[in-house]
């Protein structure tokens, strides 16, 4: 190797020095204010520290790619060796990008909190919002992809003629994805129609649950024993369900008891606003006793009780079961169900 040679490989190693150098002051930089907006503002922090990352990754590149420009010694290999590092800036812009509609979607999320009462429109946004994210994702990569392709030379013409003798491949591609497709419209019209949101309590395949996760393509239910169910989006867009939270999370409930005729319906429907009154699941807004049925030899007694949430309700409903059975139990034993013969005379005899 000649002296020119050497000394091109130097002028490059001194370009790599700088950048090096520069990096490592965005670097301090960084840290620095980053330290500063923790104190004020530690969520803010946490929140973009990713893309602060790969910022510092970005600028990398970019510094590299400007050294290697300015200083490469071989003139046969500078093009290739250029457009390997625009296409991994192309990435890295997108790996920062990604980053920054996670943060923002995050920080937007935290502003509608699901963990209180009425959290109705806070679901709302928190599924719009998941499936935004993930679809802005999505979309950031695909268009890094094609720029990166459009980079390479020739590219278009590649393009064209593909295009052009695709027919039969894009049909075929076409009815192998029908399913794909169907489904990733279903999980964007789930999410912007309101069907179901996010914690909804639904009744799907004759299994009651919370919506855990809705994605473009497929929504788990978390139902009651903690197992997890996935179904598909066209699911939820094409067969009937039950939403128990779809425009308010109150519900009522009833509870039915076979007893025997001569219990006093009065005393009962007072035993019942008794519990209700003593019991903090009762939201106070609906409760009543009637006998809805009297045949067969017995009475069924149905109870009507109102929750704040299925959970609540679910748990009212027991407990005032139990307590009509033990008040029926210990205090009117005579309304306890019997079975009644007559005995004929020829029997007797």
């Amino acid at each position: 190797m000649d002296w020119t040679a050497w000394m091109g490989w130097g002028a490059l190693g001194i370009a790599l020095g700088v950048a090096i150098v520069v990096e490592a002051a965005l670097v301090v930089v960084a840290a620095i204010v980053g330290r500063l907006v923790r104190r004020s503002r530690p969520r803010l922090e946490a929140d973009f520290r990713p893309a602060r990352r790969r910022g510092l990754v970005l600028a990398a590149m970019i510094l590299t790619m400007g050294a290697v420009a300015a200083a490469w010694p071989e003139p046969v290999t500078r093009g290739i060796v250029l457009h390997v590092l625009v296409i991994l800036v192309i990435g890295a812009a997108a790996w920062l990008v990604s980053a920054l509609v996670v943060a923002a979607a995050t920080r937007a999320l935290r502003r509608y909190p699901i963990d209180i009462a009425d959290n109705r429109a806070a679901r709302r946004v928190h599924t719009q919002l998941t499936l935004a994210r993930r679809v802005g994702v999505v979309v950031v990569w695909v268009l890094a992809a094609g720029i990166a392709v459009f980079t390479i030379p020739g590219a278009e013409a590649l393009g064209t003629s593909l295009l052009a003798s695709a027919g039969l491949a894009s049909l075929v591609a076409g009815i192998a994805a029908q399913s794909v497709l169907g489904n990733v419209f279903a999980g964007i019209q789930l999410a912007f129609s309101g069907a179901i949101r996010v914690d909804d309590v639904v009744v799907a395949r004759g299994e009651w649950g919370r919506i855990e996760e809705i994605t473009l393509t497929y929504v788990i239910l978390r139902v009651w024993d903690e197992r997890r169910i996935v179904l598909p989006s066209t699911y939820f867009a094409t067969t009937p369900f039950e939403n128990w939270t779809r425009s308010s999370a109150d519900l009522l409930g009833t509870v039915s008891l076979d007893v025997d005729w001569r219990v006093s319906p009065a005393a009962m429907r007072a035993r019942l606003d008794e519990i209700l009154a003593a019991s903090p699941l009762w939201d106070g807004r609906a409760s009543g006793l009637i006998v809805e049925d009297a045949v067969g030899g017995l009475v069924r007694v149905r109870a009507l009780v109102s929750a704040a949430n299925s959970s609540q309700q679910w748990d009212l409903r027991c407990h005032v079961r139990e307590q009509l059975v033990e008040w029926i139990a210990t205090t009117s034993p005579e309304a306890l169900p019997k079975r009644r013969v007559t005995v004929a005379e020829s029997a007797r005899a």
